[in-house]
């Protein structure tokens, strides 16, 4: 699920500021983005963000604005000498009449440095381990608010299947009996002359209909679109249980799908009816890869 977050903590040497950037995603993927020195906060806070989150692609970025005094930045001067020199060596030996720009100098990598922070620092740790806590609270406010918006769509797309699998079932039951009477004849003609008995061809074709017949295909649908709503109602995590059962409501409606032949038109209304089901199938599914 999506969300961005930006907290700033101050501890003794300065401020921390964390930023959260959170993407759909399966999983829990998070990347971090650290300086050099603040790398061996790394584990602290993949752990603090595990403990909060459980689905996204996370980006997470650190900075420190350190006070003013010791960590201060500095002026390299012989970066800044050598950069002079060389300036001036090349002015003289290509004939270029100017000064050197110190806004561009300064700009060179590594003209101004900043002294090493002291590792393991715990008034740090703790900054950045409080920081951590609060983003995650409020990506996960914006989560929230983007998961309601979609579980509200969900549930309408649940209660779409509902009631296209109705209309199915209706459907389904005006045409057993003309499906039954298809069969003897097909039967029928099939064994012409075999000297089948009436009463077990007739109980044949009732095999071979009950075979087809998509009864419980059709329950086992609606059982599971309410086990979606009861999924979206209930607490803790959802993302990873929706994906088995909308795979199951799939195989379901494939299934029911694979009987439809044989009946006609009668056959091609319910094989429209089953593919908008799958299509409502497919959308839950798109939607259940942003919920955790």
């Amino acid at each position: 699920m999506t969300g961005f977050a930006r907290v700033a903590k101050a501890y003794a040497g300065g401020e921390i500021v964390l930023s959260l950037k959170s993407v759909n995603h399966r999983g829990l993927d998070l990347h971090f983005h650290l300086p050099p020195d603040l790398e061996w906060l790394e584990e602290d806070l993949r752990a603090a963000l595990k403990r909060g989150m459980a689905r996204g692609h996370v980006q997470a970025q650190l900075s420190v604005a350190r006070a003013g005094g010791p960590g201060a930045p500095a002026l390299n001067r012989p970066l800044l000498e050598a950069y002079m020199r060389a300036y001036q060596e090349a002015a003289g030996a290509y004939g270029i009449a100017g000064q050197p720009d110190l806004n561009s100098a300064l700009r060179t990598p590594g003209m101004l440095t900043t002294p090493a922070m002291q590792d393991e620092d715990e008034d740090l740790r703790q900054a950045a381990l409080g920081a951590a806590a609060d983003a995650v609270a409020v990506i996960n406010a914006f989560r929230e608010r983007e998961g309601a918006a979609i579980a509200a769509e969900m549930r309408d797309r649940c209660r779409n299947i509902c009631e296209i699998v109705a209309r199915i079932d209706q459907i389904r039951s005006g045409a057993v009996a003309v499906f039954h009477k298809r069969l003897r004849e097909k039967l029928a003609d099939l064994l012409k002359g075999a000297g089948m008995d009436p009463q077990r061809l007739a109980q044949e074709a009732a095999l071979l209909a009950d075979r087809s017949d998509i009864a419980e295909e059709l329950v086992r649908l609606r059982t599971h679109a309410a086990q979606v709503e009861q999924l979206l109602a209930g607490d803790g995590e959802v993302g990873k249980r929706l994906d088995f059962l909308l795979q199951e409501m799939n195989r379901e409606s494939n299934t029911a799908l694979s009987k439809t032949g044989g009946l006609g038109d009668l056959g091609l209304t319910i094989t429209e009816l089953g593919l908008a089901v799958k299509s409502e199938i497919d959308k839950i599914r798109e939607q259940s890869l942003n919920l955790e």
